[in-house]
């Protein structure tokens, strides 16, 4: 599993943000760290080990590596629990190399459902490492609970449990993550299809999340895992297996985003948005990925009080969507309403369908829905490589689409009061 080339800001929830340091130059030596205590030698050296040990709770394991540090992981972290913001663990560096090596960093989710990972300026993440962190609510409330990592670099790590987000991106300058596994599933059975029984190595995994606690109202005690998160730009997502209970992926803001050969199961589907207000998207492909077992497959979400946005040249190649529960394909902007009354502050253009895209949804769910504002959205979209089966029609309010049985026939969007952000 490798992320390459320059940035990776990974993990909104689990993995803090944080602006990218000034290149330093370390020594050749090798420095070992087995508590907090030994941080501070140890990033002097352009290797280090990581011996297993119980980082302090309420305190960050903090990595400011020099310029080209390999790091090997030869342990089990734990993080002792504390209601905080977080990050439990950030690193940062140039061309920096993070051999998790199969070990765990646990963030004791058992103790709350907490964001996952933030990764910027890696150059290599190899092996496997695992990273484990419940109220039940996710990010919709209950206590604080920690950002896990903030990231910036790269290496190859295994996830887990996330309790919130798992890969939170804000790259500018281009970046390849390759051969991801997000399992966020509590066993095989939890899904009816490929779900949580693939067997992908090496693995980013995230797990135990399907199964509902005392505290989430009998929904999964694991929502709000994303996948995900993209607010970037020059990023490419390829060959990677998420299993969760929310978005696979949500690009909320950036340009030239690719996303390839993926697989997604048991969340919300491959989404755009929600997009905010004062937000650009741009050229983003969407190409030769599996959606199965999910609520949507293939989604546009738009703020209905957003202002200021745009979202233009989205190209859906190649997408196969199976046992899709609610909606195969969803252009929204009454976001957070589904269906609702559709906001016209996001100018939504050229959304193409070019070739190969074959979506199925279990009876009674919608096969395709378009709910635009007036005027907003704009031009004509191709969408004849688009083929639907297995459930309602759906409602389609934008008669600029062309080569889909259901387009160029304006009916009005059938209307829901949802209010919960998904």
């Amino acid at each position: 599993m490798f992320f390459t080339t320059r940035t990776i800001a990974a993990a909104a929830a689990f993995f803090a943000a944080s602006s990218v340091s000034a290149e330093r130059i370390g020594k050749r030596c090798t420095g070992t760290i087995s508590s907090l205590s030994d941080v501070s030698a140890a990033v002097a050296c352009t290797t280090i080990n990581i011996n297993p040990f119980t980082v302090t709770a309420g305190q960050t394991f903090d990595l400011e590596l020099a310029s080209g540090t390999t790091v090997n992981v030869l342990g089990d972290v734990t993080f002792g629990v504390s209601n905080w913001a977080g990050p439990l663990f950030q690193i940062a560096g140039t061309g920096v190399t993070f051999n998790g090596n199969g070990y765990t960093f646990n963030g004791q989710g058992a103790s709350y459902w907490v964001n996952f990972l933030r990764l910027e300026n890696f150059s290599a993440l190899r092996d496997e490492l695992t990273v484990v962190i419940q109220d039940g609510e996710g990010g919709n409330g209950g206590v604080t609970k920690p950002k896990f990592m903030k990231i910036k670099s790269s290496g190859n790590l295994k996830i887990l449990n996330s309790p919130v987000h798992v890969f939170s991106i804000g790259n500018t300058a281009p970046l390849t993550i390759d051969g991801i596994t997000i399992d966020d599933c509590e066993s095989s059975a939890s899904h009816s299809n490929w779900g949580c029984s693939i067997n992908v190595v090496p693995v980013f995994h995230i797990a135990a999340g399907d199964a509902a606690n005392s505290k989430s109202g009998g929904d999964p005690a694991g929502h709000n895992t994303d996948g995900f998160d993209v607010s970037a730009s020059n990023l490419v997502i390829q060959n990677s297996v998420v299993m969760n209970q929310d978005d696979c992926l949500a690009i909320n803001k950036g340009s030239n985003i690719t996303f390839q050969n993926n697989k997604c199961s048991g969340g919300h589907g491959i989404s755009i948005g929600s997009i905010s207000s004062s937000v650009t998207v741009s050229s983003i492909k969407i190409l030769n990925n599996a959606v199965s077992d999910s609520d949507n497959c293939l989604r546009i979400k738009m703020d209905a009080d957003a202002t200021s946005s745009t979202v233009s040249d989205v190209t859906y190649t190649g997408n196969t969507c199976s046992t899709i529960h609610k909606y195969g394909v969803l252009i929204d902007q009454s976001y957070p309403d589904t269906l609702g009354t559709p906001g016209t502050g996001v100018i939504l253009s050229n959304v193409a369908f070019t070739s190969g895209n074959t979506v199925s949804v279990d009876s009674g769910a919608d096969e395709v829905d378009v709910n635009c504002g007036s005027g907003a959205c704009t031009g004509t979209w191709n969408w004849s490589g688009l083929t639907t089966t297995g459930g309602d029609a759906g409602k389609i309010n934008y008669s600029g689409i062309t080569g889909y049985p259901n387009s160029g026939t304006v009916t009005t969007a059938k209307t829901t009061t949802t209010t919960t952000k998904t």
